[in-house]
């Protein structure tokens, strides 16, 4: 892996909900154009995790640095953060009165300040990339699950983040619409993208991850190279939850 400084660094992250401690000390480095994978049971702390990395969460205690700036520290500019932290949720949370231009275009006009012009042709551009140029005009509801999550993908290019977070992106899927949402994010790897996945999509991390982290309880278990976690584990819980999900 490169030695280049990290895009996203978390040190001793911990946060809790009430008496509940969902994190426990976490440190998780991110390196330009990784694909980091990160599994675990349900309720291991995975997608509070990285809601904690762009703040949508509020952690406890512990540092989070994208590019290099404390995002903890007082008086940092989050909005400014957060458009390079792109995130694609389970939830497509598309404005159904808008078409797929207008949801990938909204922030840029809203929050960039680009004109209608500019806006349109780097959400056309985004549209491209996901494989829906042809869908520009479309609304939401004329759109399959697996379009209106492309669409939801083209919106964090368009802002042109320097790490995109996946928070179970194909969980609310059906399983032939699943393929298509993953295959963007497999060319989105090999453009250069640095991405943090967290899913139950297994055969994609094997195939694309270049290092795949375990979470249990709130901790990080193990990581490593995909051919090693996946098939050679150190920790018997990680052989047990794996054995557990294949069929």
């Amino acid at each position: 892996m490169n030695d280049s400084k990290p895009i996203l660094s978390v040190r001793g992250l911990h946060k809790s909900f009430g008496a509940l401690e969902v994190l426990k000390g976490v440190d998780l480095d991110v390196r330009p154009r990784e694909l980091v994978f990160v599994i675990g049971p349900s309720g291991s702390g995975k997608s509070t995790l990285l809601r904690c990395c762009n703040r949508l969460e509020e952690p406890g205690s512990g540092s989070i640095r994208v590019e290099g700036v404390d995002i903890m520290a007082p008086g940092v500019n989050i909005n400014a953060v957060r458009r390079r932290i792109g995130m694609v949720f389970q939830q497509f949370n598309l404005y159904p009165h808008l078409d797929a231009l207008g949801n990938v275009t909204l922030a840029l006009r809203k929050v960039e300040g680009k004109t209608r012009a500019v806006a349109e042709t780097i959400g056309r551009g985004a549209l491209a990339r996901v494989g829906l140029a042809e869908k520009a005009a479309a609304y939401p509801n004329e759109l399959s699950g697996g379009q209106q999550q492309r669409v939801a993908i083209a919106r964090a290019l368009a802002l042109e983040p320097a790490i995109l977070l996946f928070d179970e992106p194909t969980s609310a899927l059906d399983p032939e619409l699943v393929g298509s949402v993953l295959n963007v994010m497999r060319e989105l790897r090999e453009s250069g993208m640095t991405m943090v996945v967290v899913s139950h999509e297994m055969r994609f991390a094997r195939s694309a991850a270049d290092r795949v982290i375990f979470m249990d309880h709130g901790a990080i278990l193990e990581q490593g190279l995909p051919e090693k976690l996946f098939n050679a584990p150190d920790h018997p819980r990680i052989r047990d939850f794996l054995a557990s999900i294949e069929h």
